[in-house]
This record gives structure tokens, sequence and C-alpha cells, in this order.
């Protein structure tokens, strides 16, 4: 069932991202009287903006339903979400949280892809790969680094407050002590979420490596990965990495990623499980 979860998750995902592109399309949008003869589709337009976004919603409930009639059956006795710091555990023998758990988990999908676009617009590749990520995040892709690094903080916290009262009402998680505690909650939780950077620096790391031994051409693809590997190892410059022709940075960076996100990791779920209840 987790495979499933992940595959529609997936499948959520290129809704979303089709229905946030197609404001981009020039002949999908209002055309001027005298362009109408020379820029005319093929064939009707038959598909509208509010299509994929309610084909998204329909997913999300029947997947619940699905879930909520199979789950125990195949002995799936509740759906699991990570969030790093936590894990959330939504019973499937019951419709809301099961219902809660299939638009929470595509929206915890959500919110990592957005994640990683936004270390990619922090380490600000090159074109024309970056337009791509300037296409998703809109304005947010101009703003100044400082404020960019900030954003996951202040998202998720604020996300997990308002999430926090539903779950509680639920039971999923036990109710806070105090509006300052659920404030630290909060607070914890922000801070997680940039710990789903550590899987986009490490496929970045990792392609690089690649591309340093293997050549795949002269594609601009693989210079974009080269420039944001690049600025992600910055701060390894000053340390002798190379030997040779031999360069163990990316090495030394993936290293170094997940150890200090395992270290984080440990510590925010052990200043989490010490807040009182």
């Amino acid at each position: 069932m987790g495979i499933i979860d992940f595959i529609l998750n997936l499948a959520g995902l290129l809704l979303w991202l089709n229905w946030r592109s197609l404001r981009f399309d020039p002949l999908g949008q209002r055309t001027p009287a005298t362009l109408i003869g020379t820029l005319r589709r093929a064939e009707p337009q038959r598909l509208r903006r509010w299509h994929l976004p309610a084909a998204l919603g329909g997913l999300l409930f029947l997947r619940a339903v699905l879930y909520w009639q199979i789950g125990s059956g195949v002995g799936w006795a509740a759906g699991k979400l990570n969030l790093g710091v936590i894990e959330l555990s939504f019973r499937s023998d019951h419709f809301r949280p099961i219902l809660l758990f299939s638009f929470f988990s595509f929206g915890l999908t959500l919110g990592v892809f957005y994640l990683w676009l936004l270390l990619f617009s922090i380490l600000d590749g090159p074109e024309p790969f970056h337009r791509l990520v300037r296409m998703q995040l809109g304005p947010i892709d101009r703003w100044p680094h400082w404020l960019k690094l900030s954003l996951p903080l202040v998202l998720a916290a604020c996300s997990w407050w308002l999430a926090s009262w539903v779950l509680a009402w639920l039971a999923i998680v036990p109710p806070p002590v105090s509006a300052a505690h659920r404030i630290e909650e909060s607070l914890i939780i922000g801070l997680g979420s940039y710990l789903a950077w550590k899987f986009a620096a490490g496929v970045l790391l990792v392609l690089h490596l690649l591309n340093s031994y293997i050549y795949f051409g002269k594609h601009s693809f693989w210079h974009y990965v080269g420039a944001e590997a690049q600025t992600l190892l910055r701060p390894l410059r000053a340390v002798p990495l190379r030997a040779g022709k031999a360069d163990f940075a990316p090495v030394v960076g993936i290293v170094l990623v997940f150890l200090f996100a395992e270290l984080a990791e440990r510590g925010l779920a052990t200043l989490y499980a010490r807040l009182p209840f």
C-alpha cells in the first residue's frame, strides 16, 4: 500500500504541475481577434484549467475510499506519514482519518517538491533549466537568499500549527497543553522541514560525481547540475580534497550532508520528545 500511495502521490503531483503550467501556454490564453486566424489549435481545446484541480481532488478523495474499503483486508492497519521529527499514524478503518491521510500525504509530497525547487533557486543555477524552477516558484525565485532560506521554517511551522488542531481533534497526536506548547511544536516541525534538502543535495552531488568521471555529453542539463553542485560545495573549497585528477569534494560533500542531516534529525526528535504532554 505504501508503494501505491507513493505512485498516486506522483500522479497527483503531475496533475498539479500540469495545472500550474497551463498559464504559460500561449495558445491556452485569450488571443486577440486579429491573430485568431494564425494561432488556432489543430483540435478544439477541451481541457479547462479547473479540470486539473478537480481531477486532483477527485483522486485524493477516491483513493481515501479505496484505502478505507480494502486497507484492513490487505493488512494495512494505518497510513503513516514520516515528518522526520515524528511519524503520524492514521487509522484506515475509519474514513475521516484516512481521508485526512490522503490529503496530508499528497501535501507532504507537494511540500517536499517545492522545498527541492527552493534549494535549486537558492543555488541559482544557469539557464535554460533554471527557467523551469522559476516557472513553478514565480516571484519567490527573485526574493533575497536570506528570505528564501527562512521560508521553509515559516511555512512548515504555520502549516503544522493549523494542522495540529485537526490532528488533535482526531486523536492522532496528543493535544498541546498550552498555546506556547503548540508554538514550540510548530517551530521544531518547521526546523525539521530543512531535512528534506538532504535528498536534493545528495542527488545533485551524485550526478556531479558521475559526470566528473563519465562523459555524458555537453547537454545543458549537466552544466546546470555542475554549477549547482559547485555552489553547494563552496564551503569545502579551502580544504585540499584533490589528489591529481581525482576530486574527492563531492564524496566528502555527500557524507557531510547526510551526516549533518542525521544528527539534526536525532536532535530535533529528542527535543520534540522532551516537550511536555
